[in-house]
């Protein structure tokens, strides 16, 4: 099973009634059941023109002819029960079914024709997404990964939050960084980011070299307007961990069985105290120092969570921020790691009614010696 979920929305068959054909047989039996109950002298025949304009909307030409044809059988033979056959309101009705076909199967082509193309681009921005973040493997070194990418929009599959890891002599070594801005050039940002770190990961001496390399071929590779927050780690077979800021939020750090800082069972979990830095693409501007990195010690059974601002800044109906850390321990707590980050995005979506209106990325890191 892979240990990355890429989450874009929800599909799923309809059921029987959510047929394309079903909408116009319905409407025109209704108007049939009028007729019948009313008689002729409210003139309803017209109205069988709804059975093709509906059938446009979802179904395809032969769906419309269909529901064309059922029109043109249906004012026949009201026609002749209400005693009006060969009345100027027969042919006015009939001619209004036809030309109401014409014009639903032109709409029904072009639609179909654009969902050609929808489904096209979909694939191709998928390919990209496997190419900027192929699925993370169970395991690398010490840890084992499992990575969860949503987008806000329910089409979207590629967007500006990244993460990944590589296994480097005596550990791993990870990124999460989100891309400021949406679209293409976010996506091409990312791409760069993703790039530098693979290749400077396995050689750099120690994270702030790393991040330098970053930061340079963000620098030289986009067009300059765009800054990317990022966390990298280190973390070595021993547990001994190394985390450094540049404006991204903060990791989630839970202890075996619940524990603590303190080690105590059931208290709050860890959030690391980093020092800060301004986010790649904004170090020259500012003129900040390099960001000193943390250390902290990892045992066998702790679990890490990286996450992106999409998660950390999800809003409820009144304004307040998504209370992370307070909810981690318990959302956190079952061993299956699909399960935790399961429960942590339903949990979101609750706390915001509406579902996120940001890309989120989370990393969930289990240390195992």
């Amino acid at each position: 099973m892979s240990s990355t979920v890429n989450e874009p929305g929800r599909t799923g068959r309809g059921r029987w009634w959510a047929r394309p054909w079903v909408a116009p047989v319905a409407a025109m039996g209704l108007v049939a059941l009028a007729d019948l109950l009313l008689g002729p002298s409210l003139g309803l025949l017209p109205l069988f023109a709804a059975g093709p304009a509906l059938a446009a909307g979802r179904g395809a030409p032969r769906t419309v002819l269909g529901s064309a044809l059922l029109g043109v059988v249906l004012v026949l033979l009201l026609s002749v029960w209400d005693g009006v056959w060969g009345h100027t309101r027969v042919w006015v009705a009939l001619g209004g079914v036809v030309f109401t076909a014409l014009a639903a199967c032109w709409v029904s082509v072009t639609r179909r024709r654009a969902e050609r193309e929808l489904v096209d681009v979909r694939a191709v921005a998928e390919t990209v997404q496997n190419v900027l973040m192929p699925p993370l493997p169970p395991r690398l070194g010490p840890l084992e990964l499992t990575g969860s990418y949503r987008s806000a929009h329910r089409t979207a599959r590629v967007g500006g939050d990244l993460y990944q890891a590589v296994q480097v002599p005596g550990g791993v070594r990870i990124l999460v960084a989100d891309v400021q801005g949406k679209g293409l050039e976010a996506v091409s940002a990312a791409a760069v980011v993703l790039g530098a770190f693979r290749n400077a990961a396995p050689v750099a001496p120690d994270l702030g070299s790393l991040a330098g390399q970053v930061e340079q071929a963000l620098a030289e590779q986009t067009s300059g307007d765009r800054f990317v927050t990022a966390l990298l780690a280190d973390v070595r077979e021993d547990g001994r961990t190394t985390l450094l800021d540049h404006g991204h939020p903060v990791p989630v750090l839970l202890r075996a069985g619940g524990a603590g800082a303190t080690g105590a069972a059931g208290t709050a979990p860890v959030l690391p105290k980093l020092d800060p830095a301004p986010p790649f693409g904004l170090a020259a501007l500012t003129g900040a120092p390099a960001p000193r990195p943390t250390a902290l010690t990892l045992h066998e059974g702790d679990r890490l969570l990286f996450c992106t601002d999409g998660l950390t800044e999800a809003r409820d109906g009144s304004g307040r921020f998504y209370p992370l850390a307070d909810r981690a321990a318990a959302l956190l707590a079952p061993p299956c790691p699909q399960q935790a980050l399961a429960r942590l995005r339903a949990d979101v979506e609750e706390w915001t009614g509406t579902g996120p209106d940001d890309d989120s990325a989370l990393l969930l890191c289990d240390f195992r010696a």
